[in-house]
């Protein structure tokens, strides 16, 4: 039985709950013209999307889209300053409740978790399976193709209908998902705080799947990314034909077909960014070329530079290191 979220559409909307929600807002976005403006005038603008949000006359807005490339292409849609305090005050609302109904190995946009626990993880139980290295490690690795972009807004309310049972609360978070509209009913927007979330309780039904259904042992999932490590191959490859159905079937997503591997650790997979071997992890090619174009591109700039050894610190990247110090200008 799934656990039910227990605050009221009125307890989250508060004139309180939104001044919270703008002071995590603000964080680093200080400067910003849009920011600015709406600060200007903060409390007749606060006080108007309270008013909105009471009255249950709150329309989301529509979205100004652009491109970045981190590191492959990606359409990014941002909408206004008031949409985005909103998405705030959800997140912080919604947040702390699905966190603890998504298992321990979700990794992506959680407090106290991301790449570098996952990693670590990887490597536990890599150890785990190998078993003092005794045993041949094999892992199969998949993501979903076109994620964001594939996530049906259907389906994603009738999670949500599981999980709270506030009509009003629903009704806005309904408002949110299908202010990103699509002929195909599909996608959530990169760039709402909400969609980070979202994202997550719908793929916490694939995690659940993973871990109670097919009870499978070790497993890691971050994002759309996830390993499962067996000793074991035709073991995995039996859980393939079930992963994908369930996928398409429950989920309406596809796996990517290309991206889609069982190999054994000791000949190096490819997972979050690093290629792992038994003892060792090093840094993507195609990564490592980012960095250096990076730090080029910011001449050095110093917090760019910690930036990238500090991700640079979790494998075996001694020569990069050294590397980046040598092309650093002098001072």
């Amino acid at each position: 039985m799934n656990k039910i979220f227990s605050h009221s559409y009125n307890d989250i909307i508060s004139i309180e709950n939104l001044l919270y929600a703008w002071q995590n807002f603000l964080s680093g976005k200080k400067s910003k013209r849009d920011v600015q403006g709406f600060q200007l005038h903060l409390m007749d603008n606060i006080l108007d999307l309270f008013r909105d949000l009471k009255d249950k006359t709150y329309k989301h807005g529509g979205y100004d889209s652009f491109s970045i490339c981190d590191p492959k292409p990606r359409n990014i849609h941002k909408a206004c300053v008031g949409d985005r305090l909103l998405h705030h005050l959800i997140y912080q609302s919604l947040y702390p409740f699905f966190d603890k109904v998504f298992i321990s190995d979700s990794y992506s946009c959680r407090d106290n978790k991301g790449t570098h626990k996952a990693l670590k993880q990887f490597k536990i139980y890599s150890d785990k399976v190998s078993k003092n290295n005794t045993k041949t490690v094999w892992i199969l690795k998949c993501d979903i193709k076109k994620f964001f972009a594939s996530i049906d807004h259907a389906t994603t309310i009738e999670i949500l209908k599981r999980y709270i049972q506030d009509q009003d609360l629903l009704n806005l978070l309904i408002n949110i998902i299908y202010s990103f509209e699509t002929n195909s009913g599909k996608g959530l927007p990169l760039g709402n705080l909400t969609s980070q979330l979202l994202a997550n309780v719908y793929m916490n039904e694939f995690d659940q799947f993973m871990k109670h259904k097919l009870k499978v042992r070790y497993y890691i999932r971050y994002a759309d990314d996830f390993a499962i490590l067996s000793d074991d191959k035709e073991y995995l490859s039996s859980l393939l034909l079930k992963i994908k159905t369930f996928v398409e079937n429950k989920l309406l997503l596809k796996l990517h077909p290309n991206k889609i591997s069982i190999e054994t650790f000791s000949s190096g997979v490819d997972f979050l960014g690093w290629v792992h071997f038994p003892h060792r992890r090093v840094l993507r090619t195609v990564t490592k070329k980012r960095i250096f174009r990076g730090i080029k591109e910011k001449e050095g700039d110093v917090p760019t530079v910690q930036s990238y050894l500090g991700l640079l610190s979790h494998g075996d990247t001694k020569k990069i290191k050294n590397n980046i110090l040598n092309i650093l200008p002098t001072k």
